[in-house]
């Protein structure tokens, strides 16, 4: 299976403007620029991408993983907090935080941990990040 996305840059660093799509047209010339990732300004930019594909994986692999346990999920809620460093002369994606809040009805609170770490090490976007620190707070909800 492959899947894709294109980006177009026109211009300089500072200057310049940017648009991403996906193949699937979820995203469909969307703007990025220095200004959206430096700056706050409006628009996406590849951390936060990256962020929304990591929390998107990691759900569906807690998914899966919760099956297996004989157990579903009433809510999966995943944040992923992408760090973004300087290092050296120039940057790098150093961390990213998970938080998960999840409603299992029938999981302990021990046994939730221990399904949502082993969904933490295994799904495809932490394997594809492995370079970075990836840590995760897991809150089960009653």
């Amino acid at each position: 299976m492959k899947k894709t996305a294109s980006a177009v840059w026109q211009g300089g660093l500072k200057d310049g403007k940017g648009q991403i799509s996906t193949e699937s047209g979820a995203l469909k010339s969307n703007p990025y620029g220095f200004n959206t990732r430096f700056e706050g300004q409006p628009g996406t930019n590849p951390e936060e991408l990256i962020g929304a594909a990591h929390a998107g994986c990691f759900s569906m692999a807690l998914s899966m993983i919760l099956g297996g346990a004989n157990l579903t999920a009433d809510r999966i809620d995943t944040i992923a907090e992408v760090t973004l460093d300087k290092v050296g002369d120039g940057f790098e994606i150093t961390a990213v935080h998970l938080i998960l809040k999840a409603k299992v009805p029938g999981a302990s609170e021990e046994q939730f941990k221990e399904l949502a770490n082993k969904a933490k090490e295994g799904c495809p976007v932490s394997k594809v990040l492995k370079g970075a620190k990836i840590s995760l707070d897991a809150t089960l909800v009653s």
